[in-house]
């Protein structure tokens, strides 16, 4: 196609070429946007003190984005100070948008559980209080059966071990508002690569 010099008028039909073209590019960029936007699903897990677990979840592939707050409680909009404290009786989480094309939810979940000591209630290592529970909370049914049938499938080898029930609070996310952390919270050990990333766990791989 030879287009007209600059500022010259578009006869009819090239004006029509051009707007076909436009429209099939925008046709094209939205299907792309939905077909992407269909692939991406989320998760919250709470493991402890957020920072370590946070990395832990970035650096997989298919992890398309991250952020830490706090879920569970009853107080809206809670803070870090509050939540430390018990009364508001949120856990800290992180959520975790994934893409499913690259990363299962099942491969979520078992990273979940070998990051942290899920027979331990209420602290991690050093770590003590509700905040510092271990916790899954759902965001379809799917999520909530797979969840369910993992932490049964991890129970199964650590009970041979000779160590404790899993004790992580499983739940649907349904009606539990996710509160973002303050922002120095946020990829804080980006911010601060040799920052506090304390993270027990039970030494038992998750079984193939």
């Amino acid at each position: 196609m030879h287009l007209p010099p600059e500022g010259s008028a578009l006869s009819p039909e090239l004006r029509g070429l051009v707007g076909l073209n436009a429209r099939l590019s925008a046709g094209a960029n939205i299907s792309a946007y939905c077909k992407n936007s269909r692939m991406r699903s989320t998760a919250y897990f709470a493991t402890g003190c957020f920072w370590g677990a946070e990395r832990r979840f970035w650096q997989m592939d298919g992890v398309v984005e991250t952020s830490v707050g706090y879920m569970g409680g009853i107080r809206p909009n809670p803070s870090y100070e509050q939540v430390c404290t018990g009364v508001t009786g949120h856990a800290e989480v992180v959520k975790v948008v994934f893409d499913e094309s690259v990363v299962s939810y099942q491969r979520l979940l078992e990273e979940f559980w070998t990051m942290h000591d899920p027979t331990s209630l209420n602290r991690q290592g050093g770590d003590i209080g509700t905040q510092y529970r271990s916790a899954i909370f759902t965001t379809t049914p799917q999520q909530l059966e797979t969840a369910l049938a993992s932490r049964a499938a991890y129970q199964n080898v650590l009970t041979p071990a000779g160590l404790d029930e899993i004790c992580s609070e499983i739940l649907s996310a349904d009606g539990i508002e996710y509160f973002e952390a303050e922002e120095y919270h946020q990829k804080y050990l980006q911010k601060n690569p040799n920052g506090y990333d304390c993270h027990s766990s039970t030494g038992i791989a998750y079984p193939a």
